[in-house]
């Protein structure tokens, strides 16, 4: 019978370090402790919450002394809501830990040489730097202490909520006054239909039982000023159909206002009937003299600004002349592939979600590039020799994969075509050392450049360029 772990306290343990998950690393007993909350250099008591054989996780009871790069954070909701985790670390440290993320992946995990990791390129705006975000409404929002006391005063609480949900706990959500990451009128917007589903008593979603008719509001803008809005509820009434003509009128910048209903037991609208109440179907987005078409569930890197330095890295790295058959894998909505495209004899995007490709298929048309040409379908099961033969063997590949990173039979494949210039575009740092790892025997690493998209995150972008031996 396993022993029922008893919770401890350690006191005046040193932070060291940034790990994993946004979480802060301390060291007691020769065992790792990870911390939420935390800054390197923070002296703090820590009550541990789990144990197992090589670390411990632990939650601060006690800041003893704070880091010299500790930061007051800005957002009142910080703590609770799940992002933003870094928001009490100043800038310059979150970048250098950023940046020994991806060292430090790329020599315990990574089994190459490499030269020395260039600096990481900043962002910009370290707030209102995203490009969408999307809000769930809960009737029975996450009561914070203070609502707590208000209650056992006696005081009427509202607890009705829109904003994002409570790290580990998924019915419960944050009921967000103000959020940092997006610029306004994303936060007026929020308030407004929030104020109006409460104003005419239309039921909030209760994420548990599955009841309620307000369910997810979707904010997308562009940096051309364009701001699209999506409601998702699970019915049209009566009364709800009022809010589409309400946010029409209060907040006439919205070029493309859509509404969804969807009665699934899960939020995601891709599958869904999605309507066009107002204006466009579609915003644009500018990437130098390029047009993109983003659609309510196109895909598009959501710091806009940082994808255009991440992209132009990239297209500096693929060195792509008139005669480069290039292969953009992962190719998304063909951002990467249409943006070398005018320098390259023919760009070859492939892409597992139709949709997508049908927009890449469309963002090419819409900029008058002719010579690329997309496909939807697993990546193993399309590069395959005839496919190749098809095409021509390519002398660039860029591969942008999702954070599982690529499958050992692209990997095989890639190996096989014997590629002058592979650029692996990476957003996890570990998979890319995995997998460069394995492309290691034909293939050099000759840069290393990291990219912070979301600051206030641990995560970062990740640039690689590989040479053939």
């Amino acid at each position: 019978m396993r022993r029922r772990f008893k919770s401890y306290v350690i006191e005046d343990l040193e932070i060291i370090d940034a790990g994993a998950e946004g979480k802060a690393v301390g060291k007691h007993e020769g065992k790792a402790v990870f911390v939420p909350f935390c800054v390197p250099g923070d002296i703090v008591d820590v009550q541990i919450t789990n144990m197992s054989k090589g670390y411990m996780e632990g939650r601060v009871v006690a800041l003893k002394k704070p880091s010299l790069h500790r930061i007051e954070p800005t957002c009142q909701h910080f703590g609770l809501c799940g992002g933003c985790k870094w928001q009490i670390l100043d800038y310059p440290h979150q970048l250098f830990y950023k940046q020994k993320q991806v060292s430090d992946n790329f020599k315990h995990i990574g089994k190459f040489e490499y030269p020395e990791v260039l600096p990481i390129i900043g962002s910009e705006k370290q707030f209102y730097y995203r490009n969408k975000l999307e809000y769930t409404f809960s009737n029975l929002r996450w009561l914070e202490d203070e609502d707590m006391a208000q209650r056992e005063a006696g005081i009427e609480l509202e607890v009705r909520g829109l904003g994002f949900h409570v790290p580990g706990k998924f019915d419960k959500v944050v009921d967000v006054q103000h959020c940092f990451l997006q610029a306004d009128p994303s936060n007026q917007i929020r308030l407004a239909v929030r104020q109006f589903a409460i104003d005419h008593s239309i039921p909030f979603y209760n994420i548990r039982s599955h009841e309620g008719v307000m369910r997810n509001l979707i904010i997308r803008t562009a940096t051309t000023g364009e701001l699209m809005v999506i409601v998702v509820m699970t019915e049209l009434n009566e009364v709800t159909e009022n809010i589409l003509p309400f946010l029409k009128e209060k907040f006439p910048e919205i070029t493309s206002l859509h509404y969804v209903i969807n009665t699934k037991m899960n939020d995601t609208i891709s599958d869904q009937e999605i309507v066009l109440y107002h204006g466009k179907p579609f915003i644009t987005e500018k990437m130098e003299d390029l047009s993109f078409m983003i659609s309510p569930i196109s895909f598009y890197q959501t710091n806009s600004e940082q994808a255009y330095r991440l992209y132009s890295i990239a297209r500096e790295f693929a060195q792509i002349g008139s005669e480069d058959i290039v292969y953009d894998l992962y190719t998304g909505t063909g951002t990467i592939a249409n943006f070398v495209a005018r320098e390259a004899k023919s760009v070859i995007g492939i892409e597992y979600i139709v949709s997508a490709i049908e927009d890449a298929r469309k963002n090419s048309q819409n900029n008058d590039i002719h010579n690329t040409k997309f496909y939807a379908g697993d990546i193993k099961d399309i590069l395959i020799p005839n496919f190749i033969n098809k095409h021509g063997i390519p002398t660039v590949v860029i591969t942008d994969p999702p954070r599982a990173g690529m499958h050992t039979n692209v990997i095989e494949r890639l190996l096989e075509m014997e590629t002058k210039r592979i650029v692996y575009v990476s957003c996890n740092p570990a998979t890319q050392a995995r997998d460069i790892t394995l492309l290691s025997s034909k293939y050099k690493v000759t840069k290393v450049q990291p990219v912070d998209m979301f600051p206030h995150t641990h995560h970062v972008e990740n640039v690689v360029l590989l040479e053939l031996k």
